[in-house]
């Protein structure tokens, strides 16, 4: 067996084993046997740096800090959310997206899906594949342009570093990436036996977590990530994606936790009847 070979080999079975661990909670070996992969991948590339690859597991974590973040900007802006408190608004909701589709009041009503989704509370972040590898993280910022935080995002393993059989080009995966309430607690208990003040609530954890200069301390908070959105890939002219596609045929490609996996679309009717 050659060494390309065995690289390969070992790559393969990381990202499969992480993809089964921090994505599908469905581990298939042990953590010791996990670690044995990945030492022997370190060492290999160790000895041959030439080997070693941006998209390597053994790349996710960075030795140092950076010293600052870059500016970039979307490949489509990122809009935020709006809120509905009550059924008024939510109406209100439903006529502008009536409008917005060309249907005049005194037109008879169309049959409009939509989609209902859980709301990860998070920091919104924007992940750019180039032919299927990382290329970039960046956060919302203005919804045009973003800080780049590709270092921070690189440690957190439920977001690939490549896509298996991913598109062609440049496409960009919006998700959220949230601190998982079990690691919110530790990193309180462990603040607090540090005589440290503890976090209000995992949300801003999150958001500080991300914007932190050290990708050491990021990879040790555990962060966890949903993505929701794939846009940029050229589809019959359309420049963005359908919104719900990406749980559909684009998942395949993701192979990230996906926001309303599962969920269902909630027909038009249900805004009409109540």
């Amino acid at each position: 067996m050659t060494l390309e070979t065995r690289l390969r080999e070992l790559r393969e079975a990381i990202r499969h084993h992480e993809e089964r661990y921090y994505i599908h909670n469905d581990p298939q070996i042990s953590d010791e046997e996990f670690d044995t992969l990945l030492h022997e991948l370190e060492r290999i590339e160790a000895e041959h740096p030439d080997l070693v690859t941006s998209d390597s597991p053994t790349q996710r974590v960075a030795g140092r800090a950076v010293e600052g973040f870059e500016t970039v900007d979307h490949l489509v802006p990122l809009l935020s959310l709006d809120n509905a408190y009550n059924e008024d608004e939510l109406r209100g909701f439903d006529e502008r997206v009536r409008k917005g589709v060309g249907q005049g009041a005194s037109d008879p009503p169309t049959a409009i899906a939509y989609v209902a989704e859980l709301k990860i509370d998070g920091l919104s972040i924007a992940l750019t594949y180039e032919n299927g590898r990382l290329l970039r993280g960046a956060t919302r910022g203005d919804g045009s342009r973003g800080e780049d935080v590709t270092a921070n995002v690189r440690t957190i393993r439920a977001i690939p570093l490549s896509l298996r059989g991913g598109p062609a080009g440049r496409v960009e995966i919006r998700g959220e990436v949230y601190m998982p309430r079990a690691a919110f607690e530790r990193l309180n208990r462990e603040m607090e036996e540090a005589g440290e003040p503890l976090f209000a609530n995992a949300r801003n954890t999150a958001a500080g977590t991300m914007r932190n200069l050290d990708p050491s301390l990021v990879s040790k908070r555990t962060m966890g990530a949903f993505v929701y959105q794939l846009v940029g890939a050229a589809r019959d002219g359309q420049k963005a994606v359908p919104h719900g596609s990406v749980v559909g045929d684009g998942v395949d490609a993701v192979s990230a936790p996906v926001v309303g996996d599962g969920v269902d679309a909630v027909p038009g009717s249900v805004v009409e009847d109540g």
